[in-house]
Order: C-alpha cells, then structure tokens, then sequence
C-alpha cells in the first residue's frame, strides 16, 4: 500500500471538501494526515493519503474543472503516532504588516535546528498575526532563543511569545 501527497487549490465554496474526501473514498485511499485552510477567498488542501492507487490515477479521479490538484507518490519519513523527539513549543507575532516577518522569525527558530512544524497567517487591518508550532532540539538554551527572538520582534515593532505547548491541550 502506498502512500502519496495530495494538494487542492481552488475558490471556495460548499463541497469542495465533501467531493474531494468523497472521491479519495471511492478509490479505496485512506487519509492519514492532512490540513485545510482558506486563503484570500481560496480553499488549500494537503492531504497524505494511502491506498493501492499511484499518484496519476489519484489525478484521474480527484480531477474537477475548477480545482488544481496535485499528487505525488512519496515514502513515510515518521511513523504517524511517533513523537518527533524534540520540544513543542508555540510562537506568535503580533504587529504591523511589513515585508520579511516570517523570514526573520524562522531564520532565528533555523539557527537553532528549531522546525516550524505548523504556521497560520492572518492580517486583520493593519494588525499581522503569526502562529506557529515549532519543535526544538532538546539542547537548545531555550532562554537564549527567547532573547533573540524578542530583539527580532523589537526590530519589526512586533510582539513575539514563545511558550511550551500544554500537552493536554492538545
């Protein structure tokens, strides 16, 4: 059984979601993983799906007039329910809008082997909002990180925290 990667860009409207997830059912792919959100009016999906079905006949059945998909056989890098060994952690940024946010914040996270695992964007008037899930090796000098990350959101008149996710949250 393979697996594969599955993406859909298209407007949105009612039923995108219902057909696509009805269509991987009718040839037998089971989701494994995905996401979901609307950009600018637009509906994206990533999907990992598995099944006995290679990529191009995944196409051949996901295909509508008004979606762009795309699938691509691909290996499993993790096991589904292994933890990823690092730190969870939860950054957002709160600010103006201004080009090179995200650039300066994951180039500070990348310094220190930090993995944005997660990240949600919104720009609600003036006010940009950044969330990110990020995961750290577990030797990183979390305080240090804190240090630098403050005196990036500082430079972009933004506010940056950094917390440890609460497992029981989730």
């Amino acid at each position: 059984m393979g697996l594969s990667a599955v993406t859909v860009l298209g407007v949105d409207r009612p039923g995108v979601i219902a057909a696509v997830t009805g269509s991987l059912t009718d040839c037998g792919a089971n989701i494994q993983d995905s996401t979901m959100t609307l950009l600018g009016g637009h509906v994206a999906m990533m999907l990992l799906v598995s099944g006995d079905l290679d990529g191009e006949e995944l196409l051949k059945r996901l295909r509508a007039a008004d979606l762009v998909v795309t699938a691509s056989a691909i290996e499993a890098r993790r096991h589904f329910c292994e933890d990823g060994g690092g730190l969870g952690y939860v950054l957002t940024v709160h600010g103006p809008d201004r080009p090179g946010i995200i650039s300066a914040v994951s180039a500070v996270l990348a310094a220190d082997g930090g993995n944005i695992t997660g990240m949600s964007t919104r720009l609600t008037g003036r006010l940009y909002v950044l969330i990110a899930d990020v995961e750290l090796p577990k030797e990183v000098d979390v305080a240090a990180l804190m240090r630098r990350l403050a005196a990036v959101g500082a430079s972009l008149d933004s506010e940056i925290t950094f917390r440890p996710v609460e497992p029981d949250l989730l």
